[in-house]
């Protein structure tokens, strides 16, 4: 399967870079090219046309907002998808983000799981809009890839005693986790009690979205350790 090609774009070298080794360890994308400025990140998006542009909002010349305006007014950009990485945390700018059609939009510092959740859900969305352009779907479907490519079971499917907020709580604090994690650990950041956080750590492991294996240590039974599936 062709990877998917993305061109990163931020001002400080340094993090551009960064980003860039991690895009290029996972197998689905690889980075055709770096942009430090709005003009030079425009210039290069029609030149190289990428998939997905990592856009920085603060940039020397042009307000990453704007670039973001101007790739969508531009018929020969207005295709490339956008993850917005930026320290702004103001209303406006995630609303004019979202307008403009931003996929994600993540507020530095942010860990390299929601970086890599992130690109995942990109992937996933791409996929499903390029299998069968022409076919009908349905509205869990349509819904799915309106909204960054999550699939959420409907809450009535949900066994009893699995909340959906609670749920989706525990499934970002495991897939935000560089390695794997155990009960205890993830009960901690979310709050819950070990035995609640075992409860959903299996659930989400029944359903395919973390996997489990033990971890032997010195003595004594071994530890269960969850990793989320990415």
């Amino acid at each position: 399967m062709t990877p998917f090609a993305v061109l990163v774009v931020d001002d400080d070298f340094a993090v551009a870079a960064i980003h860039e080794r991690f895009i290029e360890a996972l197998d689905a994308f690889t980075v055709v090219g770096r942009a430090h400025s709005g003009e030079q990140a425009l210039r290069r998006a029609r030149v190289l046309q990428p998939d997905l542009i990592i856009l920085d909002l603060y940039l020397p010349d042009i307000g990453g907002l704007d670039v973001l305006a101007t790739l969508r007014a531009d018929a020969d950009t207005r295709d490339i998808d956008v993850i917005a990485v930026t320290a702004a945390r103001d209303l406006d700018s995630v609303r004019r983000a979202k307008l403009g059609g931003a996929f994600r939009y993540l507020v530095k510092p942010f860990s390299a799981g929601m970086l890599r959740e992130a690109l995942a859900e990109f992937a996933r969305t791409r996929r499903q809009l390029d299998t069968q352009p022409g076919a009908a779907i349905d509205q869990s479907a349509i819904d799915a890839i309106m909204h960054g490519g999550r699939v959420n079971m409907p809450q009535a499917a949900l066994p009893k005693g699995i909340g959906r907020a609670t749920l989706d709580r525990v499934a970002q604090a495991l897939t935000e986790q560089e390695e794997s994690a155990s009960a205890a650990e993830i009960a901690e950041l979310t709050g819950l009690s070990r035995v609640s956080a075992r409860r959903y750590l299996e659930y989400l492991t029944e359903i395919g979205r973390a996997s489990v294996a033990p971890r032997y240590g010195q003595a004594g039974r071994p530890e269960l350790r969850y990793s989320a599936e990415r």
